[in-house]
């Protein structure tokens, strides 16, 4: 049974501490019940809504399709976007993808590419049918997702939320380090096994990762990883990821107290499966109009290359399908920043040929040219495509559609060339 256990708040080392934080006191931190492996009952109204949620999410696999696995990469950005955010920490898109294809960048740049890449480590290979998650496992991937920090389970108490630097005046305090193995052990248990709604499963799962918060640090992301986990190995998504956790990022009110219905005594397990549902249904829309609009847009900017090379006399005005500039054009939605080195190598040609295509795009106004502090010319853009990164983000984050009316509270700006109707 779940319970609530009282500590004592003494800190070894105060050094730093406000006289409040100092202060010595008691406690209560929450020990959740272990889930098993079978999926506990829920009401009418949630299993409809979980059961409503995966059929949308199946028709949006679907609908995009197996040539749609590009989109995973763009939505993960999105969604480890919309995280860095929560987290006080401002990354765009283009600064995201620069520092993931050259290695440097911000330090909050290269954490969010870790985080990406966590979250795609966790698809790839948490994910095979038949595997058997283990809490090493998600020791793993939560040190791919933190790797300054040392990979195991924490050994001390943690808390979340509040105004000081002490669990007495913490939102929420998880249970003591002494529970957690018992308590990850029996998650990795819950994730390993496939049967039910995944729906059900998935936000069961994030949501007990979130209460047990097992690690010192990088929990939400890695509580949001999981997510992907439960919902591939359950054969729920084939062919893209559906970034859910994004648009609990554009209410965090609601998604606080989402988790608190599920601590509560006894804990409102449909109203956070409720919660989650909408939230996967409203996910899984936005992905299918970014891959529309991604389709919508490679088709415009082949005819803006087409309309250049014939005003500028060069021939044939359509490039050939094996020429070097229509290639890129290809891949621009999996790999919008670009650089001569990354070019001759993915399409096996010389950097010479790779440098003249990057001219062209750039000079038909489809690149755009990134330069460093010094003004060298560091790499080329899909600025367009990139925008529509942002664009989707922003709009997991006020519910899906539209947000030129209702911005979101946090998170990076509308992008300066309109690419479509969502503002």
């Amino acid at each position: 049974m779940a319970h609530s256990v009282d500590l004592l708040w003494h800190p070894h080392d105060a050094a730093g501490l406000s006289r409040r934080d100092r202060a010595p006191g008691r406690y209560r931190a929450y020990v959740p019940d272990e889930l098993g492996d079978h999926l506990p009952p829920i009401g009418d109204e949630a299993r409809q809504a979980a059961e409503d949620a995966l059929a949308v999410l199946a028709r949006a696999d679907e609908r995009i399709g197996a040539g749609g696995g590009y989109l995973n990469h763009l939505l993960v950005r999105s969604e480890s976007i919309s995280s860095s955010w929560i987290e006080g920490n401002r990354i765009t898109p283009k600064k995201l993808a620069i520092a993931e294809l050259l290695e440097h960048g911000s330090r909050v740049a290269l954490d969010v590419v870790g985080n990406v890449r966590a979250t795609e480590e966790a698809i790839d290979a948490l994910a095979e049918p038949g595997r058997t998650i283990t809490t090493a496992d998600l020791e793993h991937l939560q040190h791919v997702i933190e790797p300054t920090l040392a990979p195991g389970l924490r050994t001390e108490q943690n808390w979340v939320g509040g105004p000081g630097w002490s669990p007495l005046r913490a939102d929420f305090v998880p249970p003591p380090e002494t529970e957690v193995r018992r308590l990850v052990d029996d998650l990795a248990r819950f994730v390993t096994a496939t049967d039910g709604n995944p729906i059900v499963r998935a936000a069961i799962a994030h949501a007990q990762f979130e209460t047990i918060h097992p690690f010192i640090d990088g929990n939400g992301r890695t509580g949001r990883a999981l997510i992907h986990t439960v919902l591939r190995r359950a054969d729920a998504l084939r062919n893209v990821l559906i970034p859910i956790s994004t648009v609990f990022a554009g209410d965090t009110t609601a998604y606080l107290a989402g988790l608190t219905a599920f601590r509560a005594d006894p804990p409102r397990l449909d109203d956070w499966v409720l919660g989650f549902a909408r939230a996967a249904e409203l996910a899984a829309g936005n992905a299918v109009r970014l891959a529309d609009e991604l389709a919508r847009l490679d088709g415009q900017v082949f005819d803006e290359l087409v309309e250049f090379r014939r005003a500028s006399g060069r021939t044939p005005a359509v490039p050939r399908r094996d020429a070097v500039a229509r290639r890129i054009l290809v891949g621009l939605a999996a790999e919008p920043v670009l650089t001569v080195e990354s070019v001759a190598m993915q399409h096996g040609v010389s950097t010479a040929a790779a440098h003249r295509a990057l001219v062209e795009l750039a000079d038909a106004g489809i690149l755009g040219r990134s330069k460093d502090q010094r003004g060298r010319l560091i790499c080329w853009t899909a600025d367009r495509h990139l925008d529509l990164v942002a664009l989707t983000e922003r709009s997991n984050r006020v519910g899906a559609g539209d947000t030129g009316h209702r911005r979101p509270r946090l998170g990076p700006p509308v992008p300066e060339r309109r690419t479509s109707d969502r503002t």
